[in-house]
């Protein structure tokens, strides 16, 4: 893949001959068009792109959370390819006939902020969750005006629900409200938190199985 600043006559996009250009973390580049082959791919290669499918269909619909709260933003790998890079090695399982997420290794942040100490989660109604946490404040870097976010899934119907401000870390308590789609699904979901100013977050806690009732 080559760099440059004007291109041949200025920065393009699409196929022009044999290369290709586009533009890639703020940078104008030329790629060459991939060869065609007509190799059968192995079953090996099958199976890791169906491994790669699961992981992307996954994490796609959590991307605003992902491309804010996992990793560092810098380097060459953005946090959207970061968290694929772990879903891919550490989170998904193959079951037969398909991959399936591990939940409990599933994370929607990581980062270096103090996380959520005793956590637990409950659904007092068919409305929605309530989770609550010892309140950490002072200890590290933690401070009571940390921002919980969390995401909520039901695999039965592949439906999701994310907040990116669920509550602080000094009340100690959140309830979420839940679209009605929700009520009396199990949901797997997974709380972080992270500084008022966007610039430091914890890893993510899994909060396991709970039926919305």
């Amino acid at each position: 893949m080559g760099t440059y600043n004007k291109g041949i006559l200025g920065p393009f996009s699409g196929k022009v001959g044999t290369v290709v250009g586009a533009s890639w973390r703020g940078k104008d580049v030329m790629r060459s068009l991939p060869k065609k082959t007509d190799r059968t791919p192995t079953d090996t290669q099958l199976l890791q792109r169906e491994k790669f499918t699961a992981v992307s269909n996954f994490l796609t619909p959590i991307s605003p959370v992902i491309s804010k709260y996992y990793g560092p933003g810098s380097g060459e790998l953005t946090r959207r390819n970061q968290a694929m890079s772990y879903h891919m090695k550490d989170a998904v399982t193959y079951v037969d006939p398909d991959f399936v997420m591990d939940y409990m290794k599933v994370q929607i942040a990581k980062g270096d902020l103090l996380g959520v100490q005793n956590p637990a989660v409950t659904s007092p109604d068919p409305h929605g969750l309530k989770y609550t946490w010892d309140d950490n404040s002072g200890q590290g870097s933690a401070v009571e005006t940390d921002v919980l976010v969390v995401v909520v899934y039901a695999p039965t119907t592949g439906l999701y629900y994310f907040t990116l401000n669920g509550g602080t870390r000094g009340t100690g308590a959140a309830n979420i409200t839940l679209p009605t789609f929700f009520s009396g699904v199990e949901v797997q979901s997974w709380i972080t938190f992270v500084a008022a100013d966007e610039k430091s977050y914890a890893t993510s806690v899994y909060m396991g199985a709970v039926t919305v009732s």
